[in-house]
């Protein structure tokens, strides 16, 4: 007799401290010819730079992120029952990463790297139209091999949520793999977000090969899903996505999110909001919002329409986790 899954959710990925910091166009510009800092896309450096990069910052915020990271937190917000998979280091930074999942009562079981390098960070650059510019040295979180796959993890969650950022080090492919073998043959799914624009330039081929084979539940923004088939406009991805996964999520920032499903096109209406202050975190929240309506059994309407409604709070303030319980919103808006 099959038992009910225990975690709605799952999700692995760069376990990383995010350090959010307001900046102007100039500094993203200056920064764009010095070192490549792309305006609004996800750069990868080294420690020393990181190290720099922080000196330069004004007043950062330092909070547990990471792409995968805010999602099971927003996911949790919700009233989700889920666990993270994310790799960091036995430092200070890594055990208050560690704190923070406890807190939202989210599982985090991973075990540390026991060696020198730190735990990874992501410095955020946010200018004033509320765009963020990443900046991200990974430290341990490219350490995540297969033999941190629980498989009794994977196996009691609904979904599996793979996040596209660590899909950079072939132990990390390797482990992608093994999750989605493992909740398959549990008879649960597989989520894939691209992450970003730059990963997909990176991956293509591989992700490809993961969104035909492994991948059911997809997320991706337009300029994502439009660099992964290389297609001329988003009408002409979403065909290709349509025949290659069961469900895709795509966002398109103010214009809302299309959502692709046996067939059908579903268009869902952004949520409005007073002001952008920081989108750090809206395609995070977003696929929380889905997968917890999806976990519960909702229609992809309702599904798009609590996806919206996470990703116009994260948007609201600085951060990338939400500032109130979206559960009780959620109920805000209901009323």
């Amino acid at each position: 007799m099959a038992t009910t899954p225990k975690y709605g959710l799952i999700t692995i990925g760069n376990a990383l401290v995010d350090l959010l910091a307001h900046t102007n166009e100039e500094y993203i510009a200056a920064q764009d010819e010095a070192h490549g800092m792309k305006k609004g896309s996800m750069n990868l450096i080294d420690e020393k730079r990181a190290l720099s990069l922080y000196t330069e910052m004004n007043e950062p915020v330092k909070m547990a992120g990471g792409s995968a990271g805010n999602t099971m937190a927003c996911f949790a917000s919700l009233g989700g029952k889920g666990a993270y998979v994310g790799k960091v280091s036995n430092d200070g930074l890594g055990q208050s990463f560690a704190d923070s999942l406890k807190s939202e009562n989210i599982h985090y079981s991973t075990m540390p790297l026991e060696d020198s390098t730190p735990t990874g960070r992501c410095m955020i650059l946010v200018t004033p139209d509320g765009e963020r510019t990443m900046n991200t040295f990974l430290g341990a979180a490219v350490e995540l091999t297969p033999d941190d796959i629980n498989e009794d993890l994977i196996s009691d969650a609904k979904v599996t949520y793979l996040e596209g950022y660590l899909y950079d080090p072939p132990q990390a492919m390797e482990a992608f793999i093994k999750a989605a073998r493992i909740a398959h043959e549990s008879g649960h799914q597989v989520s894939l977000t691209l992450s970003d624009p730059f990963c997909v330039d990176r991956h293509r081929e591989a992700f490809k090969d993961l969104v035909q084979n492994h991948v059911d539940i997809l997320f991706a923004n337009e300029d994502e899903l439009i660099s992964l088939y290389e297609t001329q406009d988003l009408d002409g991805a979403l065909q290709r996505v349509e025949r290659e996964c069961a469900i895709a999520a795509i966002t398109r920032s103010e214009k809302g999110s299309i959502i692709i499903n046996s067939g059908q096109a579903y268009r869902i209406d952004a949520e409005p909001v007073a002001q952008v202050v920081d989108t750090t975190g809206a395609g995070d929240a977003y696929a929380a919002g889905f997968l917890y309506g999806y976990t519960e059994g909702l229609s992809m309407e309702e599904c798009g329409r609590i996806a919206s409604i996470a990703a116009a709070e994260v948007i609201s303030h600085m951060g990338p986790r939400p500032e109130v319980e979206l559960s009780t919103l959620l109920q805000k808006k209901a009323a």
